[in-house]
């Protein structure tokens, strides 16, 4: 009984640690870029999902970053956990559309309101805007499904004009690189904003100041009229 308490023991310090890079990676912290990290983080915030839920599927479906938006926009539109609509669109193989009809939506959940359209947005709002409510025959490719939905996402999130993130898309940016810019732009105003609150508290003090060494003269003054009449 004692050799075998004793081989046990020595097996524990044999067998390695696994390594802090893979523990990391369970809990979807370990991600060494950051321009991913701030898109799966504003994907889990603006969802209300865990951002290592984001990860988890990404990491074991191998969904592309930027259709990762459309999972849990889709799950949030048809009230179902994500991992119904996952396996609509890997195992049945249903196109975006598809699993749109599938639960009794239409394509104008897509649409945002914008004043005017760009590439590559052209042909998704142009069959928009001539079948109406017509909704069956609305022909959105996935590439148009992902366009529009990352268009609300970004726009919505970062608080910025549609037209904007069109732009920006027709220029050949990914949606990745989009949110990084946004996000960074968002950083900046604030700490513009903070400094701007401290400049204000600091002329503030010296406006006191000023005040209180005026009253003191004034004071002075008075008591010396006063001395001489």
């Amino acid at each position: 009984m004692k050799k075998i308490i004793i081989l046990f023991i020595a097996l524990m310090f044999l067998v390695p640690a696994a390594p802090a890079s893979a523990q990391n990676v369970s809990t979807g912290i370990s991600i060494s870029n950051g321009e991913l990290r701030s898109f799966y983080l504003a994907i889990g915030d603006y969802y209300r999902v865990p951002e290592s839920r984001v990860v988890y599927v990404k990491d074991h479906y191998r969904f592309p970053d930027e259709e990762l938006p459309v999972v849990f926009f889709l799950a949030s539109r048809a009230h179902v956990d994500p991992q119904v609509i996952i396996d609509l669109r890997l195992r049945q193989r249903m196109s975006w559309l598809n699993i749109t009809f599938h639960y009794g939506l239409t394509p104008e959940i897509y649409y945002v309101p914008v004043k005017r359209v760009g590439p590559p947005y052209g042909n998704a709002y142009g069959h928009y805007k001539k079948h109406g409510k017509d909704y069956k025959k609305v022909k959105l490719a996935d590439a148009d499904v992902v366009n529009l939905v990352n268009l609300r996402f970004m726009s919505e999130y970062h608080g910025v004009a549609a037209e904007v993130i069109m732009d920006e898309r027709g220029r050949g940016e990914r949606f990745v690189a989009i949110n990084e810019h946004h996000h960074k732009e968002k950083g900046k105003q604030r700490d513009q904003g903070d400094d701007r609150g401290k400049g204000k508290d600091k002329n503030d003090k010296w406006d006191k100041k000023d005040k209180k060494d005026k009253d003191d003269k004034n004071k002075g003054k008075g008591h010396g009229k006063g001395k001489d009449d």
